[in-house]
């Protein structure tokens, strides 16, 4: 559950830190161009532990995990930020750890207690109430592209966690950034302009986290609490990711932050810590 939090707290940032780069550069050439960044480092090191290439068995379902967090889910997160505020989109897709329940579920047969499911919707609900209070409650195009972006991350992160238990987490998203770094590099030099050579230091910065961190570091410690505590359990620590934004989106882009915030994130707290102590029956690997 901790080095699951560990990821966490780095996706927290992912949506202050895109909110940042698309006020400099394009959505394309930020969701792709971080892609081929972490493209570049996973290179590195794959050649530095000198793994082999996996089998087709393992590549298939590492294209699962490409299509959900190395195009999909950026691509339309960032799409979305260019649309609103980073503190609104925390909070919608605090829908994943929910989503990422499901994939669970149906791909890899994991089975959640009924206290377990209960305790995950009351979490979920107490998102849903809250974005309803910050007056999110209707649907714009901005909450549709979030939506989906939560549905392909929720792919990518069971994916992924579930292969973190035949082979090294580190391994499992820097063969994702590899495999898919020649469509990646591709579309960022097409999407790249000569004026973001004179872009702030800032943006450049945010753009470098993104590519880093968001997409490659975090991960290491997200699939490796996947593989450890099973996809259904370690998720629901996303239920806090929303809260972390909202405080990451005041400390770097002076989005408000109000005393309510502090109110939910104590009880979700409370509903993963009930979920945690609820059985999940796991299928063998």
């Amino acid at each position: 559950m901790f080095i699951g939090l560990v990821g966490i707290v780095i996706f927290a940032l992912t949506v202050p830190m895109s909110k940042l780069a698309v006020e400099a550069f394009s959505p394309a050439f930020v969701s792709f161009g971080r892609a081929t960044l972490a493209g570049c480092a996973g290179l590195l090191y794959i050649g530095w532990v000198k793994a082999p290439l996996p089998p087709w068995k393992t590549i298939k379902k590492i294209f699962f995990i490409i299509g959900g967090i190395v195009i999909g889910f950026p691509f339309l997160m960032t799409l979305a930020m260019s649309k609103g505020s980073s503190s609104h989109a925390g909070i919608v897709l605090g829908f994943m750890p929910m989503m990422t329940t499901i994939v669970g579920v149906i791909r890899f047969k994991e089975r959640p207690s009924k206290g377990f499911w209960v305790a995950s919707l009351i979490g979920t609900a107490l998102v849903l109430i809250y974005a309803l209070i910050q007056g999110a409650g209707q649907l714009t195009m901005m909450d549709l592209l979030l939506l989906l972006a939560a549905i392909f991350s929720a792919i990518g992160y069971a994916q992924g966690g579930d292969l973190s238990r035949e082979m090294s987490p580190k391994l499992v998203i820097s063969w994702a950034v590899v495999l898919s770094l020649p469509f990646n590099g591709l579309v960022t030099f097409l999407a790249f302009q000569q004026e973001y050579l004179q872009v702030d230091i800032n943006y450049w910065y945010s753009f470098l986290f993104l590519g880093l961190f968001s997409m490659y570091i975090g991960f290491f410690f997200w699939y490796a609490g996947l593989s450890m505590g099973g996809i259904s359990r370690v998720s629901q620590v996303q239920l806090l990711q929303p809260f972390f934004t909202l405080i990451f989106a005041n400390l770097f882009l002076s989005e408000k932050l109000t005393a309510i915030n502090f109110i939910f994130a104590a009880l979700v707290v409370l509903s993963i810590l009930v979920g945690k102590k609820m059985l999940v029956v796991r299928a063998h690997s």
